[in-house]
């Protein structure tokens, strides 16, 4: 099973903690030889799932929106970023060079095309900006891809 990953980034704890929670054990009802995470590797879910999946013995595809993509994630998130690229099992790329909202929407789009389903830590809330979890949603949607949306209840996004 190969599942995209697309979600909020800059969590508040609590909503990481049971974000963290229920992506693992998404994880855990899956085939470790049978599954992989097709992920743009950013901060926040994107990184939790592809280390839970890798962690239940699964495999990782990166996602790479653009070629400048790297620099623009936080600094504290290189050395994460860098641990999970070595380990990816192959890396796509979108071909774009500046790591724009367009870039990262092209990114998103790919994650879609190589998943069985989208896994999406989304509040049902829209994107506040191009590219953001709804826009991927809204995409996933398009082209008829499962979504399995998950959202710690009564919480909010700062």
């Amino acid at each position: 099973m190969r599942l995209g990953i697309t979600g909020h980034r800059g969590l508040s704890p609590e909503v990481e903690g049971q974000v963290r929670v229920d992506l693992t054990t998404i994880v855990a009802v899956y085939d470790a030889e049978d599954l992989v995470a097709v992920s743009c590797i950013s901060d926040g879910p994107d990184t939790w799932f592809a280390q839970a999946v890798l962690d239940h013995g699964g495999r990782l595809e990166a996602v790479i929106p653009a070629a400048e993509y790297r620099e623009t994630l936080p600094d504290w998130h290189h050395p994460v970023y860098d641990e999970l690229m070595a380990q990816a099992d192959d890396v796509h790329h979108t071909g774009m060079k500046e790591s724009t909202p367009q870039a990262h929407q092209a990114g998103s789009e790919v994650v879609v095309g190589l998943a069985d389903q989208l896994i999406a830590v989304w509040d049902g809330q829209p994107a506040r900006g191009y590219g953001g979890t709804a826009d991927v949603i809204a995409y996933a949607h398009s082209v008829g891809l499962p979504i399995r949306v998950i959202w710690p209840e009564d919480t909010t996004r700062d």
